[in-house]
């Protein structure tokens, strides 16, 4: 705070501002069509971004890296790819001379691609019929670690199938099972999948099994 004026609420607005121009949009009625965002990602997520969302604060400029790079001249255009009724809607950030390209903010140099990234990735040259793909990470210290890809049948397989799992349970308004990750404990869908964070109280693991207690010999 300087002065009478609140700067981080300014900047906080700006960042809301650009990331609502940038964000996909995702019409949530729309079963019939996925995004290749929503598959890549945790299907329950996905899944709760559409029935029953609750917005998050938008944590800083990197979370908006690939949609200023689709702004650019080398981004490249959305596309649809057909599986049955169903259009699976993919994006990559640019497509130059034939290689799809995906970059993308890390904390540090990565000695291996994130999994949802290399997913993303393949399914984007499957959409675009393309044969090669580079994942690009860029760390806050401007040192930048490139993954060279050549797209995998089996597994954008495994992407379809999922697109085929999130459509049939949006339209049976069913959530999808528990994928559990290590970006579980920054969702704001925690409580709903977990316990409270806050919370405590000592669980009976034997009880929630239906065991009855723990240690017993019963």
């Amino acid at each position: 705070m300087m002065g009478d004026r609140d700067y981080r609420s300014t900047i906080k607005n700006a960042l809301d501002s650009i990331g609502t121009e940038l964000e996909l949009n995702i019409d949530s009625k729309n079963f019939q069509t996925i995004h290749l965002q929503e598959v890549v990602q945790c299907l329950r997520r996905s899944y709760y971004d559409r029935i029953d969302s609750i917005e998050i604060e938008r944590r800083g400029f990197n979370e908006l890296l690939s949609g200023l790079l689709r702004k650019l001249q080398y981004g490249s255009e959305p596309k649809e790819f057909e599986i049955e009724d169903i259009k699976l809607k993919g994006q990559t950030d640019m497509l130059v001379d034939d290689i799809v390209l995906l970059f993308r903010s890390a904390s540090k140099e990565l000695e291996n691609p994130l999994a949802n990234d290399v997913l993303y990735l393949n399914a984007c040259l499957w959409i675009y019929d393309k044969h090669e793909g580079m994942i690009v990470y860029i760390s806050g210290d401007r040192k930048e670690t490139t993954f060279s890809v050549t797209r995998n049948k089996k597994m954008f397989e495994e992407v379809i199938r999922r697109v085929r799992v999130l459509n049939n349970l949006l339209k049976e308004q069913k959530a999808p099972i528990l994928e559990p990750s290590t970006e579980c404990t920054d969702c704001q869908y925690f409580e709903r999948c977990f316990m409270k964070k806050k919370n405590s109280k000592q669980i009976d693991i034997g009880e929630m099994l239906g065991l009855g207690k723990f240690g017993s010999k019963d």
